[in-house]
């Protein structure tokens, strides 16, 4: 199966019922099942004050990275400030919501439904509207799952597999903090490329935080979503004159070294 390329704005956004919680500003879905994926990834729009409710998914962990904006985090009964670079699992099961309580600024978050072709698949149920004492309590951090900054992350040092080694990598979250799925942040300067290579144990899914390059030859650019299946060859480069910077997703690895 080849690798497929999907610019985010060039997806319709879903329809979600606020009574089930759903008070996003704007919710696409640009991979799915039907794309050939078994990782539902979502890109999402907070506008000022909105909220996502007290929520959980009964069969899927949730691993999200804060984009832009400025707000709190509930799990369970702790709290935590998110911001932009801070990076998050959810574990399936636990009950978890985000509200963007700035004035003036929108919050922007992708995220990534592990093991689930669908919203449905991943067993959402809604457990409430989240209230002023919700967000007013102590921020003092999360009391399970993972949550973290990738201003705190150190580069992997050369770990990574040859093929990534003309990226700056780090590995917000992975097998070493406790997750069965990787999350891992890239950096290519201009002209630098990862190599040709093959994930034969995990499907991997890019997104591009900035920059512009080439994936396997086509072209992505900011906002751009690049899906590739488990054994399909790929290579990214970066074409332009800035840094090219990625999030990449491993669905079934929790580092690039296990998912060779």
């Amino acid at each position: 199966m080849p690798i497929k390329v999907i610019q985010t704005m060039d997806v319709a956004p879903e329809r979600m019922e606020e009574r089930n919680g759903w008070a996003i500003s704007e919710f696409r879905l640009p991979i799915t099942g039907e794309t050939g994926s078994a990782t539902t990834v979502f890109h999402s729009i907070f506008r000022p004050g909105s909220t996502h409710a007290k929520h959980l998914h009964t069969k899927s962990d949730e691993i999200a990275v804060y984009l832009s904006g400025y707000g709190v985090v509930g799990q369970g009964d702790s709290r935590a400030v998110v911001t932009a670079g801070h990076c998050r699992m959810m574990p399936k099961g636990s009950v978890h919501f985000f509200h963007n309580e700035t004035d003036n600024e929108d919050a922007r978050v992708i995220g990534f439904y592990m093991n689930a072709p669908d919203v449905a698949g991943t067993g959402y149920e809604f457990h409430g509207k989240v209230e002023n004492a919700d967000i007013e309590m102590p921020r003092s951090g999360l009391n399970d799952g993972i949550l973290v900054n990738l201003s705190d992350i150190s580069p992997d040092g050369g770990s990574a597999p040859a093929a990534w080694s003309d990226a700056t990598v780090r590995a917000p979250i992975g097998a070493h903090n406790g997750s069965e799925n990787a999350l891992v942040h890239l950096t290519l300067a201009p002209g630098k490329a990862i190599a040709p290579n093959t994930l034969n144990n995990a499907e991997a899914i890019y997104f591009v935080a900035s920059g512009e390059g080439e994936a396997s030859g086509e072209p992505i650019r900011q906002e751009s979503f690049v899906f590739v299946p488990a054994g399909t060859e790929h290579t990214i480069r970066n074409t332009g004159s800035e840094d090219l910077e990625l999030f990449l997703v491993l669905t079934g690895a929790g580092s690039l070294s296990a998912a060779a």
